[in-house]
Order: structure tokens, then C-alpha cells, then sequence
């Protein structure tokens, strides 16, 4: 169904709180969960850090942000990635310790967005850019590197606050303070919060319905053929 937004948590409507930007770096992958053993390195760009001023949007990252893996992160369908104040601040009591700005990797910290009702399809009009919500996060290991806790990624599935990935429909410049001017999805929109619930708990029913849905990348459609496949009979 189509997200209508209103102010939540006191906030004057939705608003970027911060705009954070990393460059890939190479770490110890001892602290993650990918599960291959201890030692060596991985690169990875998840430390993000606040910048001041306006940043330029680019058709695949932000001005100063790169993707270290991309085949698994990065591309027009995971071009910004954004995740609210008030998520933040739910992880910093769930995890008992302070969680800043771009600590999920987020390019936009955002306040006063119900990110529960965010659908697949709206587009955020922020500064002179024009975005639209492609996706949820899938969480992999280096989640896990970056909290130093190899839990994280099985924590963040379980959360149900995948936060969103946007694609870039109009190069422009954004900023914090800016206000998040959101234009509603479709009828046949898919929550991204949904999806990725039917994603990680295979959830076949909500899969049916992602193929009627609209404005989802070429992988999720697959997902949802998959899932929605009768199973193969074997050969006597």
C-alpha cells in the first residue's frame, strides 16, 4: 500500500539530519560473522562520516562516498542509503552504548519519517535531488566487523529497521537541515519494511504479491518467482 507521512516524534516534518560519506578502507575481518575463520583483511566503505555543506548526488553515490563490493552493494537500485535518528537511537538502548550518525553505513541520517510506512516507489524530493525508495537493506557480515560483534547481522535481520535504499532519478545537491518533500507510491506498492520481513522469513504469501508490486529491481522479482514456484517433482 502507498506511505503517507506525517511528523512523528515532535520533528516538523521529515528532515536529513545529517549527510555522511566513507571511502573504502581494508580491516580486520576477525570481528565480523561471515563465518570463514579469523584473520586477514576485507575492504569495506561502511564507516561513514558526517561532512558539512551541500554534497553533490550522483547518478550511482554521493559526492565522496564509494562502495568497496560492487557486486553485493552499490549501483543505481543502491545508490543512497538512508536510516532514521529514531532507529539510531533504538539500537543505542537495544545495544546499551552510543550509535552515531552513519554508524549502519547510512549516506542520509533522517528524523521524522515513519520509516515503517516508507513503500517501495515514493520518491523524496531533498534539495534540488529527487530520489526513490528502491529497496530494504540486506545485512551481510561486514555489519558485524563494524559493531565488532558477530551477532549484528542476525540482530539487524530480526529488528525489522532494514532501512532504505534509494536510486537516483534527479542528479542534485542536498544538505543537512534540508526537508524530505515525500511524493506517495503506488496502490501496489510493497513496504520495504514488509519485504524484507518476507525475506528473511520467506514468507511466500507477501512474495505473491511482490510481483504485482512496481518499481522493485530485477533481483527482487526473481526472489519472488522463486519463492512462488511450485516445487519440482521428482523423477521416479
Amino acid at each position: 500500500m502507498s506511505g503517507v507521512h506525517g511528523p512523528i516524534g515532535g520533528v516538523r516534518g521529515p528532515r536529513v539530519v545529517s549527510v555522511n560519506v566513507g571511502l573504502p578502507r581494508a580491516v580486520p575481518r576477525g570481528t565480523g560473522g561471515d563465518g570463514t575463520g579469523d584473520g586477514g583483511e576485507v575492504m569495506t566503505a561502511i564507516w561513514k562520516e558526517p561532512v558539512a555543506g551541500r554534497v553533490a548526488v550522483r547518478r550511482h553515490n554521493l559526492d565522496g562516498d564509494r562502495q568497496a563490493d560492487l557486486v553485493n552493494h552499490g549501483g543505481p537500485d543502491k545508490a543512497v542509503y538512508a536510516y532514521t535518528r529514531e532507529d539510531l537511537a533504538w539500537w543505542a538502548g537495544e545495544l546499551g552504548r552510543d550509535v552515531p550518525v552513519g554508524a549502519f553505513g547510512e549516506n542520509l541520517t533522517i528524523a521524522g519519517l515513519d520509516a515503517a510506512g516508507v513503500v517501495v516507489g515514493e520518491v523524496w524530493s531533498i534539495g534540488s535531488a529527487r530520489l526513490q525508495v528502491a529497496q530494504p537493506r540486506i545485512p551481510c557480515f561486514k555489519l558485524g566487523i563494524r559493531f565488532a560483534d558477530r551477532s549484528l547481522p542476525r540482530r539487524f535481520a530480526a529488528a525489522g529497521r532494514p532501512g532504505i535504499y534509494l536510486r537516483v532519478l534527479t542528479e542534485g545537491e542536498l544538505g543537512a537541515g534540508d526537508a524530505i518533500d515525500v511524493t506517495p507510491g503506488a496502490p501496489t506498492a510493497v513496504g520495504v519494511s514488509a519485504l524484507a520481513r518476507a525475506y528473511h522469513g520467506h514468507d511466500a504469501a507477501l512474495a505473491t504479491a511482490v510481483l504485482g508490486a512496481p518499481d522493485l529491481p530485477a533481483s527482487w522479482y526473481d526472489w519472488a518467482r522463486e519463492r512462488t514456484a511450485p516445487p519440482r517433482r521428482r523423477r521416479s
